[in-house]
């Protein structure tokens, strides 16, 4: 039983820093997103 704890724990904790992960990185992804759709409005 404590395996199982210690691992929901990391696994909580993993998905909390890929949260972040996403969160600091949402304004390159909506750079990019822009940039796409630019490149395709123009043709």
């Amino acid at each position: 039983m404590d395996i199982f704890f210690i691992l929901t724990i990391l696994f909580i904790i993993g998905c909390l820093i890929a949260l972040y992960a996403l969160i600091r990185n949402l304004d390159i992804i909506k750079i990019i997103l822009i940039y796409w759709k630019d490149l395709i409005l123009r043709k």
